[in-house]
């Protein structure tokens, strides 16, 4: 079974689940990473950076926060996900 790599709509849909966010925006940055560990011939799918904003996260320490939002996207990394850039608020 060939899994295909994520979409940015596929993180999305993900954290709007999970978090319940008030601010949420997923950019696909691989592209930008063509050559390096984790990229891809396809150019997408492998690379992310994802700002965020959740009642989920008062209170909770930076390191908190990227775990809550990596917890959320496990299940992506086996279809090829190799790097999350996180800014949480």
């Amino acid at each position: 079974m060939v899994m295909s790599l994520p979409r940015t709509h596929d993180l999305e849909a993900t954290l709007r689940a999970a978090l319940q966010p008030t601010a949420l925006e997923v950019i696909d940055e691989s592209a930008a990473h063509a050559g390096h560990a984790g990229a891809n011939a396809e150019g997408y799918g492998t690379h992310f950076r994802i700002r965020i904003s959740s009642p989920l996260f008062a209170g909770k320490t930076r390191v908190a926060r990227h775990r809550l939002v990596y917890d959320a996207l496990h299940i992506f990394i086996a279809q090829g996900l190799h790097a999350i850039a996180i800014e949480a608020s």
